[in-house]
């Protein structure tokens, strides 16, 4: 279920994965037999209140069958009652859209040309920064360590980051530990295992041995998928192929000189490989893991404590572009948005593909995945759990790690646990659930049993 949709609607489900009556494989099987569709948001205000009682019903039931058997019990009238007795949904409503005092309005976002960014970007030629009464400077980045850096010398106040780069931030991991926040997921799925046009007739994974591969940054779900995928098929990563980081944008490039054999990258990266008529799409990562995050809008604490008002504005802004980019019907607009030159400096039908979900896969077909891409802010900590898994599968961190602990620091539910604590009450303390990456169920209450089960890894 997206941030966005009724969650007071014993038809929706909370997983990105399957449906909600349980009985089709997809939303479109289960709505083509229901032809139910949810009533969008009309106004900012119902926006918030949604998004207030969505994290409220997430924490409170992180599973579809709780939540729906209750629903269909009392009813979404007497749920919204219930609910509203120990957290008044109006109260924080209106805390969350009044905000208070802007500490700074002239603010830097950092941000790398992906289309994983596009609420960040497209916040600012659309009008959604102003609207919060900031005056934000959106600045193409080179590269995630760019990124890093600039934002923890404090060039920019707050970035576009890869989902995984404030944990490994927080815990110190390729940098100097600084505390880091993640209060909203920027995008889930939006990536794909792209391969040389030479590579065709070598659809088997098994056959990859001596691959070259890119990925964008060493702290990626890129690199943890590629690892996840190349692992499952019975190929170690760090003794059968190589992996090196690149840069997003020169990955066509890379592509095109034979450098890689490979690489999975988020996207324009994708499409637009399939567009020069250098590659082919192998695999969407959400055929990997269905309704993955990737990347992220992350501030250092420090900003998120000193300018609380400043802050606030800024997810808002944030979320109401990530709920403009969730509605299919928009997609065509933002493409034509990002694609100039100081944003993604892509063709408008390459945008457009992704977008839109109905793109060419390199191999003669065109293919419709509606969810390709998508856009939903909430920031589970079981995401960060499994995060940390498998950094630590890989090498990457050692010895003992309290997983719970470090996400709670580092991925912020949402607002709202900080806003029912302005108010005096305890927030729900549910912010997990359980999915399944390539069939493989995850637990997130079990971190270091899910690390034994894996036969190839770097971990002792």
């Amino acid at each position: 279920m997206s941030t966005f949709d009724n969650p007071f609607d014993p038809n929706r489900r909370l997983s990105s994965y399957g449906c909600s009556c349980g009985q089709h494989a997809s939303d479109a099987e289960h709505q083509a037999a229901l032809q139910f569709q949810a009533t969008p948001a009309e106004s900012d205000e119902q926006r918030y209140e949604g998004v207030v009682a969505s994290a409220v019903m997430r924490a409170v039931f992180p599973q579809d069958a709780a939540r729906r058997a209750f629903l269909k019990s009392v009813g979404a009238a007497t749920a919204v009652a219930a609910v509203s007795q120990f957290f008044p949904l109006k109260t924080a409503t209106e805390v969350f859209a009044q905000g208070a005092p802007l500490e700074k309005k002239d603010l830097k976002v950092g941000f790398i040309p992906i289309t994983c960014a596009t609420p960040i970007i497209m916040a600012a030629p659309m009008g959604f920064y102003a609207k919060n009464g900031l005056n934000v400077e959106v600045i193409k980045t080179a590269g995630w360590a760019v990124i890093r850096d600039k934002t923890v010398n404090k060039e920019y106040d707050a970035a576009h980051m890869l989902s995984p780069m404030p944990l490994a931030l927080t815990l110190g991991v390729g940098s100097n530990p600084v505390p880091y926040t993640m209060p909203a997921v920027e995008n889930i799925n939006g990536q794909a295992i792209t391969l040389a046009l030479k590579h065709k007739d070598k659809r088997n994974p098994k056959d990859w041995k001596g691959f070259k591969f890119a990925v964008p940054f060493d702290y990626s779900m890129h690199n943890y998928l590629l690892r996840y995928y190349l692992a499952e098929h019975g190929i170690d990563p760090d003794a059968d192929v190589q992996i090196r980081s690149v840069p997003p944008p020169e990955m066509v490039a890379n592509l095109r000189a034979d450098n890689i054999d490979g690489f999975l990258g988020p996207d324009p990266m994708n499409q637009r490989a399939v567009y020069d008529n250098v590659g082919f799409i192998h695999i969407l990562t959400k055929d990997i893991w269905e309704g993955h995050p990737c990347c992220a809008f992350a501030a250092s604490k420090e900003f998120v404590t000193t300018m609380p008002g400043t802050y606030a504005a800024l997810l808002k802004s944030i979320i109401d572009a990530t709920a403009f980019a969730h509605k299919a019907e928009n997609r065509k607009q933002i493409a034509e948005a990002i694609a100039p030159a100081n944003y993604l400096n892509q063709p408008p039908i390459v945008l457009e593909q992704i977008l839109t979900g109905t793109f060419a896969d390199g191999l003669g077909n065109i293919v419709t995945q509606p969810n390709r891409v998508d856009f939903d802010p909430f920031p589970w900590q079981s995401f960060a759990i499994w995060i940390m898994t498998q950094m630590k599968r890989w090498g990457q961190i050692k010895g003992d790690v309290d997983y719970k602990a470090v996400a709670e620091q580092v991925y912020l539910a949402t607002d709202t646990a900080k806003l029912m604590k302005e108010v005096g009450l305890t927030p729900p303390t549910t912010t997990t659930k359980s999915f399944s990456v390539m069939g493989k169920p995850f637990d997130p209450a079990k971190p270091e049993e899910y690390l034994g089960s894996f036969k190839i890894k770097k971990a002792s």
